[in-house]
């Protein structure tokens, strides 16, 4: 594995930046965005028509949830697959970084047990306030305690970094140099969570800072798997806060 670039690091001469990683460009990232959104709507409408027809639309709304969502990355990620093999002739996992997910894997679960207390604590100090919110709807049953627990330690964590840390990073890296790409990573994947959290802005600006310490972790390690591994554990240390203490959770999931 090479060295990742340092925010030191000597300019790069143009032509070499094409030959490298990554081999994708700005239309390819237009292309992801659009499959993406597609495959969220034709998500939401078949995991709707089946739960509607079963008639359990709302006493099971979060595996329906749960379920429209990881179809979603399930067909985008099937669809960016397909792409960089018939477009590039390249893998899908080893072009997104996702690489030694065992390397390191204590010091990667510690970092995110910090920043999820670092961000709990900032929370409290913007005093985050309680309020309604989507979010609040997929926690009020013990499957859906269950469901929401076991998704945000597993698929969750690398659906997510695989889009933003192991597509969107690199491109961004590439362009700008790792802190906007850190910075960049991380606005999109807030924005993607607004809703659950009824777009307050201290609860976006707290899900920005995760974004950028999973970003952080990507940076230094090479390997879009460290940043899930990362992810996964500042999930699971928020999801056992709440259920220890029964309160609101401070940042996204």
């Amino acid at each position: 594995m090479s060295e990742p670039e340092t925010f030191s690091s000597p300019p790069v001469p143009v032509e070499e930046v094409r030959q490298r990683h990554p081999f994708w460009d700005y239309g390819d990232l237009a292309v992801f965005i659009v499959g993406l959104v597609a495959a969220f709507l034709v998500s939401a409408i078949l995991v709707g028509a089946v739960f509607s027809a079963l008639g359990v639309g709302r006493a099971l709304r979060t595996p329906a949830v749960l379920a429209a969502q990881f179809l979603a990355y399930g067909l985008a990620f099937a669809l960016l697959a397909a792409f960089l093999r018939l477009k590039y002739r390249k893998p899908f996992f080893s072009s997104l970084g996702w690489i030694s997910p065992w390397e390191g894997f204590a010091l990667r679960v510690a970092a995110g047990v910090l920043l999820a207390l670092g961000v709990a604590l900032a929370g409290a100090l913007l005093k985050t306030p309680d309020i309604d919110m989507p979010m609040k709807e997929l926690l009020k049953s013990r499957l859906s305690l269950v469901l929401v627990g076991v998704s945000a330690v597993t698929i969750g964590p690398v659906c997510e970094e695989l889009a933003f840390r192991g597509f969107l990073y690199p491109l961004l890296a590439r362009s700008a140099g790792p802190a906007v790409a850190i910075l960049g990573s991380a606005l999109p994947f807030a924005l993607l969570h607004g809703q659950q959290y009824a777009w307050s802005w201290r609860h976006v600006l707290l899900i920005t800072v995760a974004g950028a310490g999973f970003g952080w972790m990507r940076y230094r390690s090479g390997s879009t798997a460290a940043s899930a591994v990362m992810h996964a554990a500042y999930n699971g240390t928020l999801f056992t806060a709440y259920i220890v203490q029964g309160k609101d959770l401070p940042a996204q999931w």
